[in-house]
């Protein structure tokens, strides 16, 4: 505490130096979270045991404006409890830049922002923040807005190496895509939002005697939303084309809901997702599953993470059919989701067909707002698999495959500055 007011003092002695009229704060937020997982992300294994352990995502930020220029600075800790000794000198993932970018505004129309910054449009499927995972996801990315009444374009460009390197590398070891553009465009119709996008994003591969080569992957689409007094609908529609380790890629993907406020307090929604998959029995090398790119995918598909969440990727694709339930009392919500998966791709035992259906998730989750920046929430899931799901996932779809959480967010503004 005695070095985070050192640090606001010097700062606020810098600020002092100059008449610019300027606005500076520094917010907190610790976040631990307990779970418990027994058949998590896939199906339990044979012989297996449950296991449980509390994570918790540490950040300090630091956010400034002065006239045309905002930049903001963002660290990070990210630990599971017990991961270093009690008598530790260092921490095992020590502090991490989660953002650090500045943004000039040109006029009331123009910007642009550089650095490491937060990537997020319309409902994450295809860019979204991961905010569930304690790390989170950013981009180092440049992106210009033009953003005039009703109406917004957005350019980002991206360009990623490993190191100061003197001379291309022999193997490909970008962490990252190799680079990334994209154009984003969202406008407003009275009640109707219309959002397109088109992606381009460039992966090295090595190509045998030969230097290193970029495959460029295209993802475009669109994304609309309307709301009629009690009545809210989406609509996502997204494909994708190019190339990638020097194989054809044609995927594509649909999702829609359909939402109706029952009362003030209690909403429902009918909701349907499908992403292309990739039949079993398919001996081409084209790429034929879609992937979400940068999307929040755990927000989609079932809170158990079983798909597109670091797995299932150029697999038989999914169906998931679900009913999200909400309700809201004064300071609790409660949420209520069934899922029902099938694979659109033919699944293979041995040279038998399976059935297509892959099971039903069950999610449940609560929250409680003890105050403006203390939020408590927990969370229930269970995974009913088919012999299919076995399949894909192994283990044992007979074993009680299910997931508990609980976690509490604390957000304090710890100084404002103006």
């Amino acid at each position: 505490m005695k070095s985070l007011k050192t640090i606001g003092l010097s700062l606020l002695g810098m600020i002092s130096l100059t008449t610019y009229a300027q606005e500076f704060d520094v917010n907190l937020q610790l976040r631990p979270r307990y779970e418990y997982r027994n058949g998590f992300k896939s199906l339990m294994p044979y012989g297996e045991n449950s296991t449980s352990f509390v994570s918790q995502r540490s950040r300090l930020n630091f956010n400034f404006k002065q006239e045309k220029l905002t930049a903001k600075l963002n660290f990070q800790n990210v630990r599971t409890w017990g991961d270093v000794a009690t008598t530790a000198q260092a921490d095992k993932n020590g502090v991490a830049l989660f953002e650090a970018w500045a943004q000039y505004d040109f006029n009331a129309k123009w910007n642009a922002r550089l650095g490491r910054q937060v990537i997020s449009y319309d409902n994450q499927r295809i860019f979204g923040e991961i905010d569930w995972a304690q790390q989170g996801q950013s981009h180092d990315a440049a992106v210009f807005s033009f953003h005039p009444k009703n109406h917004q374009l957005d350019l980002g460009v991206a360009f990623n190496a490993a190191a100061e390197n003197l001379v291309e590398p022999a193997t490909p070891y970008t962490i990252n895509y190799k680079s990334m553009q994209y154009v984003w465009y969202h406008t407003q119709f009275s009640k109707l939002n219309m959002s397109l996008l088109l992606l381009n994003t460039g992966y090295e591969y090595a190509e045998p005697d030969t230097s290193l080569t970029v495959d460029y992957k295209q993802t475009f689409g669109t994304y609309l939303s309307y709301k009629e007094n009690k009545w809210d609908t989406n609509l996502g529609l997204y494909g994708q084309s190019g190339k990638s380790n020097d194989n054809s890629v044609n995927t594509w993907y649909a999702g829609a809901n359909l939402g109706y406020a029952i009362t003030s307090k209690f909403k429902a929604t009918l909701g349907y997702e499908f992403l292309s998959g990739k039949d079993q029995d398919d001996s081409s090398a084209d790429i034929k599953s879609f992937s979400p790119i940068f999307g929040t995918n755990h927000g989609f598909n079932g809170f158990m993470d079983y798909f597109y969440v670091g797995n299932h990727q150029n697999s038989v694709g999914l169906h998931d059919a679900y009913l999200k339930l909400n309700y809201t009392q004064n300071k609790w919500q409660f949420n209520l989701i069934p899922h029902m998966f099938c694979a659109p791709g033919t699944v293979l035992d041995g040279a038998e067909k399976m059935d297509s259906y892959l099971g039903t998730e069950i999610d449940f989750t609560t929250s409680y707002t003890l105050q403006k920046d203390i939020v408590a929430s927990a969370g229930y899931s269970q995974m009913f698999g088919s012999k299919t799901l076995e399949i894909l996932k192994n283990g044992d779809a007979n074993h009680t495959n299910n997931w508990v959480w609980l976690m509490v967010s604390v957000s304090p503004r710890i100084f404002t500055l103006k």
